[in-house]
């Protein structure tokens, strides 16, 4: 007996986050479909002109307001940010550099830098293990 292959679907919001776009100002036939693994392929490899201006301009979802300023998901919203910003409003927001946001990035840095410390330590008690198993 032979299985048949199923096509691989998602529902439009698991797409737009994989696409790193804001489902809400995608067109109204993405919205309301279902995309296949194919069609999704195809929209990252040979983006419609929709899709380029979502990714140029936004408004743009918080996982990618947050990298662009440089902070978590969590400070954006101990900052009261909420909403979907626009490459012009994180510019903006760049450009005025509000206390809560150099504070978040303040706190970011220091968790890069302790996360970096860790990855260290774990290296190299890897290649301490690995040099005492040698010579046994």
């Amino acid at each position: 007996m032979k299985s048949q292959q199923s096509t691989q679907t998602m529902k439009p919001a698991t797409a737009a986050k994989k696409l790193g776009v804001y489902l809400p100002a995608t067109p109204a036939s993405f919205q309301e479909g279902v995309v296949t693994r194919a069609e999704l392929n195809e929209l990252q490899a040979n983006p419609p002109e929709w899709l380029r201006e979502l990714r140029t301009n936004g408004p743009h979802p918080r996982p990618v307001v947050a990298a662009r300023l440089g902070v978590s998901i969590a400070g954006l919203a101990r900052g009261g940010v909420t909403e979907a910003l626009t490459t012009e409003q994180i510019e903006a927001l760049r450009q005025e550099r509000p206390d809560w946001l150099e504070k978040e990035r303040a706190t970011q840095a220091e968790v890069r830098k302790e996360a970096a410390r860790l990855k260290d330590l774990k290296q190299a008690k890897a290649e301490k293990r690995e040099g005492g198993a040698e010579r046994g």
